[in-house]
């Protein structure tokens, strides 16, 4: 599993699906890039000014995240994203 430092959040998107009147199912590839992302791995958090700045998000929370931000990562063959908790805009609940 993938263990991520300071602030840091591993995520993994969630497939967007929608269905066209006639019944089509069109994934997440069809349209725009999905925002809403699963919580896999939160780090420890990052220390500022002598205190460890708390971690807002946890494994398993859906979170809105920004659209371009955040490091690719494919690790035993699944796709995540590595994104600092600044880019997490939401937790959706």
């Amino acid at each position: 599993m993938l263990k991520p430092l300071t602030n840091r959040v591993v995520i993994k998107m969630i497939e967007n699906e929608e269905t066209t009147k006639s019944g089509i199912i069109l994934t997440g590839n069809a349209g725009e890039k999905p925002q809403i992302a699963e919580v896999v791995e939160v780090g420890p958090g990052k220390e500022v000014d002598g205190k460890l700045e708390k971690m807002l998000v946890k494994k398993g929370d859906k979170v809105v995240v920004n659209k371009y931000s955040g490091t690719e990562v494919k690790y035993e063959g699944v796709d995540y994203i590595i994104v600092k908790q600044d880019d997490i805009l939401a937790i959706a609940e």
